[in-house]
């Protein structure tokens, strides 16, 4: 599996931090006869911690369980 920054964007806490997560496209190898699976949309901060997805503009981060929002758009990578 091979993971590509494809983009980042800003996210805030309700106290205010900021927060750099990046975007990344993971593709899923070839499995004998399959083809490709679609590939997965992963995040991270920039110091490499882990980000899950909820709804919307908002995510978590793991290790801390705090929530944040997105306040940019996704910016491409270059």
């Amino acid at each position: 599996m091979a993971a590509v920054l494809v983009g980042q964007f800003h996210a805030r806490d309700a106290e205010g931090r900021v927060y750099l997560v990046h975007e990344f496209e993971e593709s899923q190898p070839a499995q004998g006869d399959l083809p490709d699976s679609a590939p997965t949309i992963t995040y991270k901060l920039a110091i490499g911690d882990r980000v899950e997805k909820l709804e919307g503009n908002e995510f978590k981060l793991i290790q801390l369980g705090t929530i944040i929002v997105r306040e940019s758009q996704t910016t491409p990578a270059p």
